[in-house]
């Protein structure tokens, strides 16, 4: 029988919650971190991970973009 990590319901329930308890801790952490940045506001409290954050958000876009001019039909290989 295949066990399932996520499977039970208080599974994913204990994983979110462990999760934002690890996000709450890194951003406690980074108030206490001194910063080399080279701007002003590269060295504010979270900002490379809002900056990271939105990368990530921006390329998901940017590819939902490009998939229009990129996209082949479906029976293209065959």
């Amino acid at each position: 029988m295949k066990r399932k990590i996520l499977g039970e319901s208080r599974n994913p329930k204990q994983f979110l919650f462990g999760f934002c308890c690890a996000l709450v801790v890194l951003l406690i952490v980074d108030l206490f971190i001194h910063k080399h940045g080279e701007f002003s506001w590269e060295r504010a409290p979270g900002f490379l991970a809002l900056y990271g954050f939105g990368s990530c958000v921006a390329l998901i876009f940017i590819a939902k973009v490009l998939r229009v001019f990129i996209k082949r039909d479906e029976d293209y290989y065959g």
